[in-house]
């Protein structure tokens, strides 16, 4: 355990900051250190300068950078950063409040089927529209809420124990979309489409856009704000569902409201970065290693660890090679390993 928790959360805080500033300065286009900042004034103050209604007030500033430099770190590496925090803050709390839920060490978010749902739709706008745009990432989010519908539903068919049949329902609905999945593979055009589908299955953030930011943000931001709400509840849910009625919780409602909010931010954060496993499954380990498992600690933890975690894996996967290598690839080379660790250090509980 921590002992110094003023530091500690102060490190926490700190760390998903620094990721974001070390991507604008890191990459294989050569930029001067001192002309990023200059970028990055220039571009606000020009911002400012475009919607106010009173332009004099910002004052004019003549800019050392070039218009490739602006483009690479306003235009490609500030949204990729921005890109990496949202998602691997949104996968890894929801992945932190479904284990604490079903308290089970295997559930990540997308034990309910929203990954392979939210797959299919991407793959459906890719063959729709012949490359990836804005309706991949709307696709996305549709389909993946569709998924954790179906699995829902299908839960509702035996109610003697809801825990297991929502996860059982989310392994049906994760099978169908994924067998949709190879049907679309099957389908796609073999020169165009099918190397942009197969791409985005393994995760990126090289498409990434402050619009797509901007779409998904509002999901991310109500999925991720309610588990943080309700991360003391969450803990009475895993007492188990005797326990939770006797201390006077809702299990129906308040097991709905965890899926809802677990859905709606694995759902936001897939429709822009594609499918990205084991950052919701391993980074609650880690918190848990660190602060335990009371998730009034670990929810927050876990958002903080998770989006430093991502921006970090997303500068090595556009740095380590010549061509940049899916953020899918890197996360199961890590988390693998890592995962082991965890259970040789926990003897196999997770707790």
């Amino acid at each position: 355990m921590i002992k110094n928790k003023k530091s500690f959360y102060f490190i926490l805080v700190l760390l998903p900051i620094l990721s974001v500033i070390a991507s604008l300065f890191i990459g294989r286009y050569p930029i001067n250190v001192a002309t990023v900042p200059d970028i990055i004034i220039y571009k606000i103050l020009t911002f400012l300068k475009d919607i106010s209604l009173f332009n004099k007030i910002v004052p004019e500033i003549i800019t050392i950078s070039t218009p490739i430099e602006q483009s690479v770190v306003w235009d490609i590496r500030l949204p990729r950063a921005i890109g990496g925090i949202i998602v691997g803050g949104a996968l890894s709390v929801s992945g932190a409040s479904l284990q604490g839920m079903f308290k089970n060490p295997l559930v990540d978010a997308g034990i309910l089927g929203v990954s392979s749902g939210a797959g299919f739709g991407a793959i459906l706008a890719i063959i729709l529209f012949n490359e990836v745009n804005f309706y991949t990432v709307l696709f996305a989010f549709i389909f993946g809420m569709i998924a954790v519908g179906l699995s829902t539903l299908i839960a509702g068919i035996y109610k003697s124990n809801p825990t297991i049949m929502l996860v059982l329902g989310g392994v049906i609905v994760s099978s169908v979309f994924s067998s949709l999945i190879s049907l679309g593979k099957y389908v796609a055009d073999p020169f165009n489409e099918l190397p942009a589908i197969t791409f985005w299955l393994m995760g990126s953030l090289a498409s990434c856009s402050f619009k797509d930011i901007a779409i998904s943000f509002i999901p991310i931001f109500l999925g991720v704000g309610g588990m943080i709400l309700m991360k003391w509840r969450i803990n009475v849910l895993s007492m188990g569902e005797r326990d939770a009625r006797t201390l006077g919780i809702n299990t129906k409602l308040n097991r709905g409201l965890v899926v809802a909010f677990a859905s709606l931010s694995t759902a936001g954060a897939v429709s822009i970065a594609g499918t990205i496993g084991w950052v919701g499954l391993v980074i609650p380990h880690l918190g848990r290693m660190m602060v335990g498992t009371d998730n009034r600690k670990l929810i927050p933890v876990s958002l903080a660890l998770g989006s430093f975690y991502l921006v970090v894996i997303d500068i090595i996967s556009r740095t380590l090679t010549g061509s940049e290598i899916p953020l899918g690839i890197l996360t199961s080379l890590l988390g693998a390993p890592f995962y082991v660790y965890v259970l040789k250090k926990t003897k196999g509980s997770g707790w």
